[in-house]
């Protein structure tokens, strides 16, 4: 079973023998600019998904402007929308599922 650990930041990190790891390259970290790392990411993220912006963006519950200010890099997601793209990067499937469930 794995354990994940949800960070203040909105990081998610495996727990492992004690020692935290990241589950997935932090998006401002892997590259001296944050907003030069998250505009592939995001953009990527929803091209895998094989979504539209206004899809991705009703998906995940959030503005069609977010998504647009996120892949053309104005602004760069934080706390649990970082951390809400870091599972959709591994289960994209399970993500979508059981935000279609809220009510």
């Amino acid at each position: 079973m794995q354990r994940l650990r949800l960070k203040a930041d909105g990081r998610i990190v495996e727990v492992l023998d004690g020692r935290e790891t990241p589950l997935v390259p932090d998006l401002t970290d892997s590259a001296p600019s944050p907003t030069a790392a998250t505009v592939p990411v995001v953009r990527d993220l929803r091209l895998r998904a094989k979504l539209t912006q206004a899809e991705f963006a009703a998906r995940l519950g959030v503005p069609l402007e977010t998504i647009r200010n996120w892949e053309q890099g104005k602004r760069s997601p934080r706390g649990p929308a970082r951390a809400l793209l870091t599972v959709i990067a591994h289960e994209p499937d399970m993500v979508f599922a059981a935000l279609a469930r809220r009510g």
